[in-house]
């Protein structure tokens, strides 16, 4: 179980230096993402703005994915889902 336990974070700790820049990409970014990612930064401030649309897409598709995964909301008892709930499994 240690061993386990052990290599686990070994693996998760060498997984974590290719995630940050090196230092010749650091260099070629701007500076509130120096460190960040590899490659070059945004070209211009079109970039910015897709990248936060984007964000923004994605955190509100991630509430609502949450949200209806947690109270689905439906009552209605003709609704298909409660074919399932309510089929006698008995053979």
């Amino acid at each position: 179980m240690k061993s386990k336990i052990i290599s686990s974070l070994l693996l998760m700790i060498l997984m974590v230096s290719p995630i940050f820049a090196c230092e010749v990409c650091e260099a070629e970014q701007p500076k509130i993402l120096q460190g960040a990612v590899h490659g070059p930064g945004p070209e211009s401030g079109v970039d910015y703005i897709i990248t936060i649309i984007a964000a923004v897409i994605v955190l509100f598709t991630l509430v609502l994915s949450i949200k209806y995964l947690v109270r689905p909301g439906e009552k209605n008892p003709d609704h298909i889902k409660n074919i399932i709930l309510e089929q006698n499994w008995e053979s």
